[in-house]
């Protein structure tokens, strides 16, 4: 704590007891302590205003969720937990931290000692970020790669075949009419898949779709995912890339027989 918020934490307490009176009865004392505690929790949480801001600002900047940081800074600055308790430091209900729990360990943000009955968690250092940095880094380069490739083939096609059409298909919404087009093409799908498509699309996507429709789309989850952060589906005629970074969702189709003939083949 800061020298300022001591000599506050002080000066209220020396009012205090001599508003009390000379003669201070056990009471008082009780009252006194009762008002150092207090004080000292309103500095201390006005000092961590800036930090607090600071790492959801940073966390967010990594795709990561306001609430993925606000569990992370109540295991850094109270220790180990397990669930129950760590809902109440962090603020963030218990259902919502389970859900989280994968995203905090492939940030490298926390470390579970499930030997006991509850199992609990421990904050990694935040120096771990630097192997999600690291990860994205290559995410990143991967994609310039195949933006080359792209470049490559929509160089050799677009300009000698004018039929060429590209449609953008924006939010989570727009990911969900993209599946539902492939799911209702009969063709084969080729490609690869980032898990966080799935959840893109939501636990009721599922729920209209023909038994036909949900085998395809099983089939579809098997592909094997490269390691980046967008899924790339080619069948028939189309080219469709699903994108889902953080909060944000959405994709593109490309129509031509040659580019997806073309990407076909590098797979």
């Amino acid at each position: 704590m800061p020298f300022w918020a001591y000599a506050l934490v002080l000066l209220s307490c020396y009012e205090d007891i001599c508003a009390a009176g000379c003669t201070v009865s056990i009471v008082v004392v009780v009252k006194v302590r009762k008002s150092i505690v207090q004080k000292v929790h309103t500095c201390y949480a006005y000092g961590m205003l800036t930090d607090v801001s600071a790492v959801r600002t940073y966390f967010a900047k990594l795709g990561l969720d306001q609430e993925v940081a606000d569990i992370y800074l109540a295991l850094y600055s109270h220790g180990p937990q397990h669930i129950a308790a760590l809902s109440r430091l962090s603020g963030v209900e218990r259902t919502r931290i389970y859900r989280l729990i994968d995203t905090l360990l492939e940030s490298n943000l926390i470390e579970v000692d499930s030997s006991q009955t509850r199992g609990i968690i421990k904050a990694a250092p935040i120096s771990n970020l630097r192997i999600l940095i690291n990860q994205r880094a290559e995410e990143l380069k991967n994609l310039t790669d195949e933006l080359e490739l792209m470049e490559q083939v929509l160089s050799r096609n677009s300009l000698s075949h004018g039929h060429t059409r590209l449609q953008m298909f924006p939010g989570a919404e727009g990911l969900r009419q993209m599946m539902l087009r492939e799911l209702r093409a009969d063709t084969e799908v080729a490609g690869y898949t980032h898990p966080d498509l799935s959840t893109a699309l939501g636990n009721k996507f599922e729920d209209d779709l023909s038994d036909d429709q949900k085998k395809r789309l099983e089939a579809s989850r098997r592909l094997s995912d490269r390691g980046l952060g967008h899924s790339c589906h080619i069948y028939g005629d189309v080219v469709a890339y699903f994108y889902t970074e953080g909060q944000e969702a959405y994709g593109f189709e490309i129509h031509d027989s040659h580019v997806a003939a073309s990407l076909r083949s590098t797979l």
